[in-house]
């Protein structure tokens, strides 16, 4: 019988790995793989937080203790980092995200013969899981999916009657809607997308079940755009000091808590530069950040409601923020334009940025900023910076979602000479 193999590290996503190059889902470091197939738990391979993990596909990582959790952040960084030979000159202690502080989600429910499953989807497959716990979402955002089960079957049944495909008190329709959970400056941001409703009836039901659960707004997408039903205060968050409108389903990093650490970041490299360019600036969550007595700030977006939130906040408050409507990747800023800044900013989606990033690598601004939430496109675009001058000098890995092989970073690039 062959002796057992140890996992040495976990690989990107997900699965533990020996050193003869075997794999296996759920192995920590330090973990004994048997050619059987089976694990033996090793000194870091702790009990999964939650019940769901397994069959539910949005963590692949609770087997971790804190320790390989924080090993497997950082090198997923600093993998991307070498891949490319960017030769970081300091990789910054990774930022790991608490349990219990995920503040957006974006869920499933579906339903079948008058019962509803609200959820993530299970790994590898289109089947729900039904998310009787959560230990990575804010537990107000748990709390409500009991009661919003509840509100979907009855809008079920509802909608069963009324079309005349069933008759009776137990007629039930097929139900398939998106469920955006966001958590504000007013409490809980509800969005249902892919469910309609007419009539008195379901109005009230829904206005109920808003006041109810004390919901910040509740808006409904029948396949037009939302449609807000309830919206008691106008409807913010706060980014910096700055409470900024908050359109329905606009992006928000994921914590509060991550948000912070990769805002630091950008803080303690920029300091009080003269002038900034935020560019995929969202609604601001950078510029409101570094702008002040000392610092301009010009945010640079292409999505119009994220643009005009933006807008709308910077001329409330007086700061020197300005908001220009633009798309990058076909319209990205050019070098001339790029020269007047003494620092960039960018965060954009996981694609990257490349457009952008070739007109920087023919700028002369002496400092940019780079945050994203994929190492391996930062990794390319990274590679342009380097090649036309640009020295990587730190890098800071952040694990916002918490459990996940998702893993986000900031980093600051300085021209030399």
């Amino acid at each position: 019988m062959s002796q057992p193999e140890k996992i040495i590290r976990i690989a990107a996503k997900g699965d533990g790995i020996t050193a003869s190059g075997r794999f296996a889902w759920g192995a920590a470091p330090g973990d004994l793989l048997h050619e059987d197939g089976t694990l033996e738990p090793g000194p870091h391979h702790v009990t999964p937080p939650c019940r769901h993990f397994g069959r539910c596909g949005g963590c692949q990582l609770q087997q971790l203790d804190e320790e390989s959790l924080a090993q497997f952040v950082e090198a997923r960084v600093a993998n991307a980092s070498t891949s490319q030979e960017l030769g970081a000159e300091a990789i910054l202690p990774p930022h790991l995200s608490p349990p219990g502080s995920r503040r957006r989600a974006s869920l499933r429910a579906e339903s079948s013969q008058g019962r509803v499953v609200i959820g993530f989807r299970e790994a590898r497959s289109h089947r729900l899981v039904e998310l009787g716990e959560c230990p990575v979402l804010l537990p107000e955002m748990v709390t409500i999916l009991q009661p919003l089960r509840k509100l979907l079957i009855n809008m079920g049944q509802g909608q069963a009657q009324k079309g005349g495909k069933a008759k009776g008190k137990h007629a039930h329709a097929k139900l398939a809607a998106d469920i955006e959970l966001t958590w504000i400056d007013q409490g809980l941001d509800l969005g249902i997308k892919g469910l309609s409703y007419e009539g008195l009836a379901a109005t009230e039901a829904l206005l109920d079940f808003a006041r109810e659960h004390a919901l910040a707004r509740l808006t409904m997408d029948a396949g037009y755009g939302p449609e807000t039903v309830w919206e008691p205060e106008p409807a913010t968050v706060t980014l910096g000091t700055v409470a900024v409108p908050f359109p329905p389903g606009s992006f928000l990093q994921a914590t509060l808590d991550g948000e912070q650490a990769l805002v630091g970041a950008a803080r303690d490299w920029l300091g009080d530069v003269a002038s900034v360019a935020d560019l995929f600036a969202g609604l601001g969550t950078f510029a409101f950040a570094l702008a002040g007595p000392q610092t301009r700030v010009l945010a640079v977006e292409a999505a119009r409601d994220a643009h005009l939130a933006c807008k709308a906040a910077a001329g409330r408050t007086g700061l020197p923020v300005h908001s220009l409507h633009r798309d990058l990747f076909r319209n990205p800023l050019l070098p001339d334009e790029l020269n007047r800044f003494a620092a960039v900013v960018l965060d954009p989606p996981r694609a990257g940025a490349r457009e952008q990033v070739e007109r920087l690598a023919d700028s002369t601004v002496p400092r940019v900023v780079y945050i994203s939430c994929n190492p391996s496109s930062w990794a390319r675009d990274a590679a342009l910076l380097i090649d036309a001058g640009y020295v990587l000098k730190e890098l800071r890995p952040v694990g916002q979602f918490r459990w996940s092989t998702h893993v986000e970073l900031a980093s600051l690039f300085v021209r030399e000479g």
